[in-house]
């Protein structure tokens, strides 16, 4: 599997009513939030209300929205990568991305 590319479980799409409010970020996703000029309400935004949510190994979640952005201008896929089996959950890293099509699958 490729860098951004994770298994997906059969039953790994969740229901959209899961939002996550409080939380923690690891000092891992903060700095790759900042290499990344991703913002924290922007992160919170996914969390607080995902387009998206898909397991991506056990205890493990992808919350993922699309997103416009004016700089640069355009359509992106935000991806939070969230430990969920603990308390508060703790968001281990996050990226944009403007490939929509590769990460947004539909399950068959």
């Amino acid at each position: 599997m490729g860098r951004h590319e994770e298994e997906v479980f059969e039953s790994s799409y969740m229901p959209r009513d899961l939002p996550i409010t409080q939380y923690r970020i690891t000092d891992h996703a903060r700095f790759e939030m900042g290499r990344r000029h991703i913002t924290e309400e922007e992160m919170a935004q996914v969390l607080s209300s995902p387009d998206r949510v898909e397991l991506v190994r056990p205890g493990r979640a992808v919350y993922q929205s699309r997103l416009e952005r004016e700089e640069p201008a355009g359509a992106y896929l935000l991806r939070v990568f969230v430990d969920v089996d603990r308390q508060p959950e703790a968001v281990v890293t996050a990226y944009r991305t403007s490939n929509i099509d590769k990460c947004w699958k539909t399950k068959s």
